[in-house]
């Protein structure tokens, strides 16, 4: 296959990614929606009578779907590399607002909805591991770029929004498992709480992967040249 034919190739897929993922954005600004203005016994609190009561619980209910869209949307900035070369102030901004809401308000928030996850101890430790996480892996890319590592900022930055988008994987697998299986609730939620994540950091690690081994074998061949 012609080289020419190779990157027709990867810009139609970055495109075809791109496209889902806004897509699906747009389901979760439907999603979002819902909860505008704030009030209960709607949509996923209808499950959270229990815990609705608690002012501490509300405030980060809220504060996560209010801002998690935000985190979404800026996350999806720091990729493209049209966006990092053209227009590096926009990155640059967008990034901060990124990791801004992830490390100071919109991670701790999901830390605490975590707390009082549906499903028990089981889905409970995945949510306030994936909060703790996703904070971890934001602040790690932070310190990298402050510190021109940018390749290390990559890894943690791809890492980081595996996790954001386990908001969109949680759903589509627990679609997925209810079409083919239809098993009870909270067999579904245990598994998803994982899932959701857990193969979104997979992914991410695999692409780390590939990229760190593609640079490495281009300054080799350079050297060698």
């Amino acid at each position: 296959m012609g080289l020419n034919k190779v990157i027709i190739i990867n810009k139609a897929g970055y495109v075809a990614w791109y496209g889902v993922l806004l897509y699906l954005s747009y389901l979760m600004l439907l999603i979002t929606l819902q909860y505008i203005p704030a009030r209960l016994g709607i949509a996923f609190l209808l499950t959270k009578e229990d815990v609705t009561g608690m002012l501490h619980y509300r405030i980060a209910f809220f504060t996560h779907v209010y801002t998690g869209m935000f985190v979404l949307l800026t996350g999806m900035l720091q990729f493209p590399a049209i966006i990092r070369t053209k227009y590096p102030r926009l990155h640059r901004w967008s990034g901060w607002v990124y990791a801004f809401l992830i490390i100071l308000v919109t991670g701790p928030a999901g830390l605490i909805m975590g707390i009082y996850g549906n499903g028990g101890l089981i889905s409970q430790s995945a949510f306030c591991l994936l909060a703790v996480l996703w904070i971890f892996f934001t602040l790690k890319a932070v310190l990298a770029a402050r510190a021109h590592q940018f390749a290390v900022h990559k890894a943690w930055m791809y890492r980081s929004y595996a996790l954001t988008l386990s908001a969109l994987s949680l759903r589509a697998w627990k679609w997925l498992f209810v079409l083919l299986f239809q098993p009870r609730p909270m067999d579904v939620y245990h598994v998803v709480s994982w899932l959701g994540w857990g193969g979104n950091l997979l992914i991410a690690e695999f692409l780390i992967y590939y990229t760190f081994r593609k640079s490495f074998k281009s300054r080799v061949e350079s050297l060698e040249s």
